[in-house]
């Protein structure tokens, strides 16, 4: 059985989506990008401080979910002490005119 995540300590959904779902131990976030939700704009304007705002938005997701981003940041550090590899997919276009957007896939 789906379950809805919610926090009002992320932004709300822009669209008919939710900002995440959980099903069995897993949860699935909706992309997150770097809008504030204390005042539901986009403050930052360099990639770095967007790239906080995501993080936070995704952390609090999570916690709402019951999780955190934690273990797998310890994990993740052990591994890969160098710059790794990674997908990064190029968007023509993101909402709000925002530089990053991220989402996560997580376990309970």
């Amino acid at each position: 059985m789906a379950e809805v995540v919610y926090t009002k300590n992320a932004p709300d959904a822009i669209g008919p989506y939710s900002q995440a779902m959980k099903v069995g131990n897993l949860v699935f976030t909706s992309g997150q990008i770097a809008i504030d939700p204390a005042t539901g704009n986009v403050e930052a304007t360099t990639i770095e401080e967007q790239t906080h705002q995501v993080c936070k938005n995704l952390t609090n997701v999570l916690e709402a979910a019951g999780t955190s981003i934690g273990a797998f940041n310890g994990v993740y550090g052990e591994y890969f002490t160098s710059k790794p590899a990674r997908s990064c997919v190029a968007a023509k276009e993101l909402p709000k005119d925002v530089l990053v957007e991220v989402e996560v896939i997580a376990e309970v």
